[in-house]
Order: C-alpha cells, then sequence, then structure tokens
C-alpha cells in the first residue's frame, strides 16, 4: 500500500490503452489498495490505474466522497476490466480531473449505463449506473483506453481554468 505521484497532462501514459489485470494476483491487490490510497490524499471521487502510472485496467470510484452523492448507491468499488455494455440517454456535466487539475470542461455523456467487471477475487460484476455514477464511471473507464475528458467536451469555449469557473 503506498501512495502514488498522480500522472498529469501531457505525460504520454495517459494516452495509452492498458492492459487487462488479472484477477486475484497480488499485485492487483497491491494496485487496488495504492488506487484507493492514493484517492485520499486528494479531492476526487474516481481514479484509473494510468493516473499513477500503471497501465492495467483498474479503476477505483467512490462517489460517497463527494458530499453532494453521500448516499450513492454506488459503493467504494475497485473494477478490473471494466466495459460499458450499454449507453443510453445523453446528458452535459462540468467534469474535472486528476490529471488535468487546472479545468474543467462541459462533457457529453450517456445518462445510464451498463457496466461489466471483475471485483479483485475474480467475481463477475453486472450493474446499472444512472446520473452522477454513470458520468463517473465514463470518466474513469475512458482512462483505461487513453481518453481524456478534454477528448469529450462538447465545445472548447467551455474550457475553463477552475479560478474561472461558474458558481
Amino acid at each position: 500500500m503506498a501512495v502514488r505521484d498522480i500522472v498529469v497532462y501531457p505525460d504520454s501514459r495517459l494516452k495509452a490503452v492498458c492492459a487487462p489485470v488479472t484477477p486475484g494476483t497480488s499485485a492487483a491487490r497491491r494496485l487496488a489498495d495504492d488506487l484507493r490510497d492514493t484517492l485520499d490524499t486528494v479531492v476526487g471521487t474516481g481514479i484509473a490505474a494510468p493516473q499513477i502510472g500503471e497501465l492495467w485496467r483498474m479503476i477505483f470510484v467512490d462517489p460517497r466522497r463527494h458530499a453532494k452523492y453521500a448516499d450513492s448507491p454506488l459503493p467504494p468499488s475497485v473494477l478490473l476490466n471494466p466495459v460499458i455494455v450499454e449507453r443510453v440517454g445523453s446528458r452535459t456535466f462540468r467534469e474535472g480531473c486528476l490529471s488535468l487539475p487546472e479545468f474543467t470542461g462541459q462533457t457529453r455523456r450517456a445518462k445510464r449505463i451498463v457496466v461489466e467487471a471483475f471485483d479483485l477475487a475474480g467475481a463477475p460484476l453486472r450493474f446499472e449506473a444512472d446520473g452522477f455514477e454513470a458520468v463517473l464511471l465514463q470518466h474513469e473507464i475512458d482512462h483505461l483506453d487513453g481518453v481524456l475528458f478534454v477528448d469529450r467536451v462538447e465545445n472548447r469555449a467551455s474550457l475553463l481554468r477552475r479560478e474561472e469557473r461558474p458558481t
């Protein structure tokens, strides 16, 4: 277990497609612990392995870390090899990212998604998410394919420095 440095854009690891993770291994457990420990040190609700320099398909999400989503139906979750298998509707959402700490931008995301993944032990998971949880999962899963939220902004003019963000 270790707190790792957050990889910041334009580091090329953020644009890489990540390799599948083998569940049940000590390496997978260590990476999951590092993701949790690192997220504990910053303000955020999710983190992907490439954001700590590891090119593996693993994310950790915990929407309950944000006061507005303290009652989220999605518990803190480590997801291995997550895939979005269904997308329904769309919504616009202002996103930020630990790896682009100075900016936020308006992105269009699916309103509801269905995700398939594995837990750390290798048990298959399939669940539905909507609202903020769907946006959070899409954002983190995008990292595993080298896609950043700035690649999805609706309009480059919507990119704002955090201190310029409207309240």
